[in-house]
């Protein structure tokens, strides 16, 4: 979770750092053609931030999955587990009703013979 939100924060700094220098540039008290080359080179730079960004956001969909799978195996572990336990819990059970009622009846047996 950590990571996740490292690289969140890092595509929220690159955005922003993004946004202020083009601001800054706008309202700068610079002439026009000034002005113009810092957005040229603004705008050069846009595809690598682009790719940085888009490099970043990959790499934690990665490890976000990667994490994601690992929590779903464990989780079907604990499941399998669970349901192998109550099936043994299930099959004991039936084995004492069964002798219970054997039990009974082996009981109630003579009972039957003397009633006879």
């Amino acid at each position: 979770m950590s990571n996740n939100r490292s690289g969140v924060f890092f595509g929220g700094l690159m955005l922003g750092a993004t946004i202020g220098a083009v601001t800054g540039l706008l309202v700068a008290p610079r002439t026009g053609r000034e002005t113009r080359k810092l957005l040229k080179k603004s705008a050069n730079a846009l595809p690598e931030l682009a790719e940085d960004l888009s490099t970043s956001v990959q790499i934690q969909a990665d490890r976000l999955s990667a994490s994601a799978l690992r929590n779903w195996d464990e989780t079907l572990d604990r499941l399998r587990e669970a349901i192998a336990a109550g099936v043994d819990a299930s099959q004991r059970e039936s084995q004492v009703l069964k002798r219970q009622k054997e039990q009974e009846d082996s009981d109630s047996l003579p009972q039957q013979i003397e009633h006879s």
